[in-house]
């Protein structure tokens, strides 16, 4: 028995590579926008969450589970920017503290 060589009978085809995808134009939302509808979408549930608590008391509201969930989404909505500032001012550090 015999063993020929690396590829034959086979039609190997050379992948050529591919250069990513790049938008054609510059009309995309950056990174800083990004971040500010974030926040901005935590500040409009944190004061959903307050109108919803302030109904409650007042007796406007009867259910005590939406208002509940509210306060939770609003709660795991600042965690998550709050999470999120410290990942980015610890990057930040460490590559202030990176030697040249």
């Amino acid at each position: 028995m015999t063993i020929g060589p690396i590829g034959t009978g086979f039609n190997f085809v050379p992948l050529q590579p591919s250069l990513p995808a790049r938008p054609t134009t510059n009309e995309g939302t950056g990174f800083g926008d990004r971040i500010r509808t974030a926040v901005d979408q935590v500040n409009t549930s944190q004061q959903q969450a307050s109108q919803s608590a302030k109904a409650w008391e007042m007796g406007m509201e009867n259910d005590l589970a939406a208002v509940m969930v509210d306060q939770q989404v609003a709660s795991l909505g600042f965690q998550l920017t709050l999470n999120v500032r410290n990942k980015a001012l610890g990057a930040y550090r460490d590559i202030m503290n990176m030697p040249l």
